[in-house]
C-alpha cells in the first residue's frame, strides 16, 4: 500500500521539473566573459562538440523548437547563450549554453580561442552548479571532451555536479547503449552518464529531475577540499 503513496511525489515532482524548465527564455547573449552578467542563482552549462544534438537536446528539454540555436555551420556560433528559469517572471536558474566545440571547418585561432574562454568560464564562473556535457556515443568521449574533464575535475572534487549524456541513443542497439555507458563510466572515472534521445523522449524524465535538483538543492561542497 506504502508503493503508491511513495510514487506519487516523485510522479509529481517531475511534472515539477518539466514546467520548470518549460520556463526557460532568452536572458543575454555574451560574445566575451566579460560581458556576462553578476549573477548569483545557481547556473547550469551545456557544453559538447559540434554535431553532438546539443542545442536538439535543450530544445527538449524546454519543450521549445527554437530556444536554443542550432547553426547551419557547426562550430561557427561563438557565444555563450543564457536562458533564464523561473516561473512568473521571477528567476531561480540559468542555463548557460557554450558554443560547441572540435568542428574541423573551424580555423586553429577561432578554435583555440575559445577553447580558452570556455575554460576560463568553466573555472571561474563563481555561480556554476553544474556542467551537462553531450557526447554522441558513436564516437564516445574525444580527445577534446576529455581536456575538458581536466579542466574541471578540480572544481568536481570540490562539490561541481557534472553529468554527460549521451545522446542520440535511439541509434544504439541495446547492446552497444550497455557497451558506451560502461565506456564513459571508465572514462569519466565513474561520473554519471544517462542516455539520451531527444527523438524517443529517452531519459527526459531523469535530465529533467537531476536538473531541478542541482538547482534547488544546496550547493554540496567536499570538506576534504576546503582547506587551502
Amino acid at each position: 500500500m506504502t508503493t503508491n503513496n511513495q510514487a506519487a511525489p516523485s510522479a509529481d515532482l517531475c511534472k515539477t521539473a518539466h514546467a520548470w524548465l518549460h520556463t526557460a527564455r532568452f536572458l543575454t547573449e555574451a560574445p566575451q566573459l566579460h560581458h556576462l552578467p553578476d549573477l548569483t542563482i545557481p547556473e547550469i552549462a551545456f557544453v559538447g562538440r559540434s554535431n553532438a544534438g546539443k542545442s536538439t537536446c535543450i530544445n527538449t528539454m524546454t519543450q521549445q523548437k527554437r530556444l536554443a540555436f542550432a547553426s547551419k555551420t557547426p562550430g561557427r556560433t561563438q557565444s555563450i547563450n543564457l536562458f533564464a528559469l523561473g516561473k512568473q517572471g521571477l528567476t531561480d536558474a540559468v542555463l548557460a549554453d557554450l558554443p560547441g566545440y572540435g568542428y574541423a571547418a573551424v580555423p586553429q585561432e577561432a578554435k583555440r580561442r575559445w577553447q580558452q574562454v570556455m575554460a576560463n568560464y568553466l573555472v571561474s564562473r563563481p555561480n556554476l552548479r553544474g556542467v551537462v556535457m553531450m557526447c554522441d556515443p558513436r564516437l564516445g568521449l574525444t580527445e577534446l571532451d576529455e581536456a575538458l574533464l581536466e579542466v574541471i575535475r578540480p572544481r568536481v572534487e570540490q562539490g561541481l555536479h557534472f553529468l554527460v549524456l549521451l545522446t542520440k541513443a535511439d541509434k544504439l542497439s541495446r547492446q552497444e547503449a550497455s557497451k558506451a555507458l560502461s565506456i564513459a563510466r571508465l572514462q569519466t572515472a565513474g561520473g554519471e552518464v544517462k542516455l539520451f534521445s531527444a527523438l524517443k523522449k529517452q531519459g527526459l524524465d531523469d535530465v529533467a529531475l537531476t536538473l531541478w535538483h542541482w538547482a534547488h538543492r544546496p550547493a554540496e561542497t567536499n570538506p576534504d577540499n576546503d582547506s587551502p
